[in-house]
């Protein structure tokens, strides 16, 4: 009966990242550079915090948007953080992680037959969830813009039918993002034209020499604007599920049905536990940071003295880059772990654009990063 099946789903696969960890994880002695999951625990009081919520019964349902205190700390969270204004009652919904935060954003917004623009190489996570929405994906080969969808970029691909730009900075898979020029030269080119920007900020705290600037600052465009975020990335919670959508009234009431048919709520113990990280643990990201940098450079030194041409990650910690362009990256990845257990992500997973390219995780411990890039040059050099 599988013809019944419904045509979207049978059209989208499942993630490229996903499908090569899944295809070496039974592989002996092969190293993985491949998730991108802090490798930090969970701060304590975080961990204290939800254990507490369990001991006294904060186990019901809550609010669909979630427990106001949480939507506060949001709030208060990203003011203090990035200059966002918004207000807990009506323009702040806890989901459950960044993902379904993007889907029931995607399934609010978009109809059949619109078009999404999203630069490549990108994130795969984007694409079923608009082809499942009816909508078409249009990509904008970044890869001699250094990685960037700006302004210019945007404008040449806009047509009668585009309905949202995704804007994911910063990046997976470069861990590029872009600058406050940047950004108000979108917010100048887009503010008479009736579409919206999908701000994916989920790695918003891991920028690292310079301020996260987010597009839901520029005043022309925020009521236009939806930002994307949530505490798997900042506060190494990937398991707790906790993302959020910020969005203007008059949006955020008709994302929230979405959400209410959806999943009705958040994790309510999650979400004690995330008021905790917003409040007492807003900073907790910094030492994080600080250790993404020191990893970051030393895998840029690394890769520089292999004589591999890599862009410098301004966030996330990933790096994207060539060993051998003329072959698939799909097959190089392979030969990598067949040669010298190594497993990166073939850069195919991100678009068509990533072709030739391999992604690279460092949130991995030093001595990890170190015996892969030990691996990786034994691969260059034979």
């Amino acid at each position: 009966m599988e013809y019944l099946i419904n045509t979207n789903v049978k059209n989208i696969e499942i993630s490229g990242i996903r499908k090569f960890f899944n295809l070496v994880a039974g592989k002996e002695n092969v190293l993985s550079l491949t998730i991108g999951q802090p490798d930090f625990p969970t701060p304590t009081h975080v961990k204290t915090a939800a254990k507490q919520a369990i001991d006294e019964n904060r186990t019901t349902y809550t609010h669909n948007a979630g427990i106001l205190p949480l939507r506060q700390a949001i709030a208060n969270f990203v003011h203090s953080k990035y200059k966002l204004n918004y207000e807990p009652e009506n323009e702040v919904i806890v989901t459950i992680g960044a993902s379904q935060a993007i889907d029931i954003t995607l399934r609010t917004i978009i109809s059949p037959g619109d078009e999404v623009i999203l630069p490549g190489p990108v994130y795969p996570g984007y694409e079923p969830l608009i082809k499942l929405a009816g909508a078409t994906p249009v990509y904008v080969d970044t890869r001699d813009n250094g990685f960037k969808l700006t302004s210019d970029l945007i404008r040449k691909h806009m047509t009668s039918k585009t309905k949202c730009i995704i804007l994911p900075y910063p990046s997976n898979p470069t861990g590029v993002t872009l600058t406050e020029k940047e950004l108000q030269n979108i917010s100048t080119e887009l503010k008479d034209d009736d579409v919206f920007i999908l701000a994916d900020e989920i790695y918003s705290e891991l920028v690292y020499e310079q301020n996260h600037v987010s597009i839901g600052t520029f005043t022309d465009i925020k009521d236009k604007t939806i930002i994307i975020n949530g505490l798997s990335k900042s506060h190494s919670m990937t398991g707790f599920r906790i993302g959020y959508v910020l969005a203007p009234n008059w949006l955020a009431k008709h994302i929230l049905k979405v959400h209410q048919y959806n999943v009705s709520c958040a994790s309510s113990i999650s979400q004690y536990a995330a008021i905790e990280a917003l409040t007492t643990g807003a900073n907790d990201a910094i030492e994080m940071k600080q250790d993404y940098m020191e990893r970051r450079d030393y895998v840029h030194q690394r890769l520089t003295d292999m004589g591999i041409e890599v862009t410098k990650p301004a966030g996330a910690f990933y790096f994207f880059f060539q060993l051998d362009p003329t072959k698939p990256s799909f097959d190089l990845a392979i030969e990598l772990v067949n040669r010298v257990g190594v497993a990166l992500v073939p850069g195919d997973s991100f678009s068509h654009y990533g072709q030739g390219y391999l992604r690279l995780s460092y949130a991995y411990s030093m001595d990890t990063l170190r015996d892969g890039l030990d691996r990786i040059q034994q691969f260059v050099s034979s």
